[in-house]
């Protein structure tokens, strides 16, 4: 089953907490007995890669609880219900959400505040994250995604513009931003000055130039699909120049003959397509720059316990 959102998870880790005193980690494991999540939907993470996402929700509910006084945190990590939290449990409520904790005048408070500390122009709908059904990093992770994947259609469509020698300089660019090539000149130098049939460049793995990777790059338009005649060629092209190692870049995609081709080789041949040349290209800062730059804070624990 899909995990539930982070308003559905609030009786639940309520429960929990009238069982007694606990922690995020403990009760997101018991609420996953209980729903019987498989293991991989226990260890399923957040797009960005940083958080389980049932931990997110069990967080995010346990925080509007607390909000709202249902949810008591008596000492650092650890959390209970609090006695109102234990006097909405004995009326065996269905569900918990948003629009009860409304009723709670703490919480009342706290979901005004963060109203009024909104943009104006953000809108009633979207004034305050726990009237949506994700948390806010699933809402900032969700942003980011569709952000991203303009960009990344963006980026392909600026370099079918361009020239076939922009193109390379791309990749260039990416390369040596990737720790390839030794200096930028000498990567630029090599690349597109092969000559050999199949190859349009050779790059140095390292600085010292102890290994070097031979390069294929094919500027195709999105529907225009690279198969396996074209790999194979540049593949032979390898053992024609006593090279062990390629990378064959595209803006297009490669077929699934030509990507089984690959998987099959002794020679380590790697094959880029549209999709990742631009996940690279944002990662490495090629073609793009920040715009926007939004820091989120933590609450430092550390920093309040008179433990340490």
């Amino acid at each position: 089953m899909a995990i539930p959102d982070y308003q559905s998870l609030m009786l639940p880790v309520l429960k929990a907490a009238g069982e007694g005193e606990t922690r995020v980690p403990i009760a997101a494991e018991k609420i996953a007995d209980w729903l019987g999540l498989t293991d991989d939907e226990r260890e399923e993470l957040l797009p960005s890669g940083k958080q389980r996402l049932l931990h997110n929700r069990v967080h995010w509910a346990k925080f509007y609880m607390t909000k709202a006084g249902l949810i008591d945190s008596p000492k650092r990590g650890v959390f209970v219900a609090s006695q109102q939290g234990k006097t909405l449990l004995a009326a065996n409520p269905s569900q918990i959400d948003v629009d009860l904790l409304r009723t709670y005048p703490a919480f009342l408070e706290f979901y005004s505040a963060s109203s009024q500390s909104t943009a104006p122009d953000a809108g009633p709908a979207t004034t305050v994250a726990a009237a949506s059904m994700s948390t806010p990093e699933e809402q900032i992770d969700a942003a980011h995604s569709v952000l991203s994947s303009a960009l990344k259609a963006d980026l392909l469509a600026r370099i079918l513009e361009q020239s076939p020698a922009f193109f390379e300089r791309v990749i260039v660019d990416l390369l040596v931003g990737m720790g390839y090539g030794g200096s930028h000149e000498n990567a630029a130098m090599r690349l597109g000055k092969s000559g050999d049939g199949g190859i349009d460049g050779v790059i140095d793995e390292d600085r010292l130039g102890l290994d070097r990777i031979c390069v294929q790059a094919k500027r195709y338009a999105s529907h225009v699909s690279v198969g396996r005649p074209e790999v194979q060629g540049f593949v032979g092209s390898l053992e024609g120049v006593g090279a062990n190692k390629g990378v064959f870049v595209t803006t297009s995609s490669f077929s699934k003959q030509a990507a089984d081709y690959v998987k099959a080789l002794q020679k380590r041949v790697i094959l880029i397509d549209g999709k990742r040349l631009t996940k690279l290209m944002i990662e490495f800062g090629v073609g793009v720059r920040v715009s926007r730059t939004v820091e989120v804070k933590r609450l430092d624990e550390d920093f309040f316990n008179e433990e340490l």
